[in-house]
């Protein structure tokens, strides 16, 4: 069994993506009780996390006192904005097209399209049983990445649609395929 974490909430005045922001007071205290959950409930032998500020910090207060080991890695990132990591929303034109209706296939300005991520995740599937038995502390985008694969559903914008929330849990099972909220 593989579990996947969403990281804690962050700064959300930012671009998101691969921006190298800490996790708020809230969101340290929503994994911090996810963490509970994830000790009352789950077992696995080591966690995985992308290397994104967000999610090592996610990584660190649930390994806190649990002691697994712990790795970190580029294939668990988030799509990446390019130029738009971490820039202040407000700072941009409220009519920049990147804070608009972008389609699935267009890329950030040095960055990802959510087409890019796709791809990426399902490659990363065609992997996965060498993570199993593994906590896997990860973004939004990669958490939905897998629902789309799984669920066989048509890729959209819809970030929202699979219920993806800050430290959510999701469980996904090889052995059938298949990926659930469980937390």
């Amino acid at each position: 069994m593989i579990y996947l974490i969403r990281h804690g909430l962050d700064d959300e005045s930012r671009i998101g993506g691969w921006s190298d922001v800490s996790l708020t007071k809230e969101g340290i205290k929503e994994v911090e009780k996810a963490k509970k959950y994830i000790i009352d409930n789950l077992s696995f032998e080591r966690i995985i996390s992308s290397d994104v500020k967000t999610a090592k910090e996610t990584s660190k207060i649930i390994n806190k006192n649990l002691n697994k080991k712990i790795s970190y890695t580029k294939k668990l990132r988030e799509q990446s904005k390019g130029k738009y990591n971490g820039v202040k929303k407000e700072d941009l034109d409220k009519n920049d097209y990147f804070l608009g209706n972008i389609k699935i296939y267009d890329k950030y300005p040095e960055g990802e399209s959510l087409l890019d991520l796709y791809y990426k995740v399902e490659n990363l599937l065609k992997n996965i049983n060498k993570w199993d038995n593994t906590l896997l502390v990860t973004h939004r985008g990669v958490i939905n990445m897998f629902y789309y694969l799984l669920n066989n559903e048509k890729l959209d914008m819809n970030k929202k649609r699979f219920n993806v929330d800050h430290a959510s849990i999701h469980k996904l099972d090889l052995k059938n395929m298949t990926i659930e909220r469980i937390y």
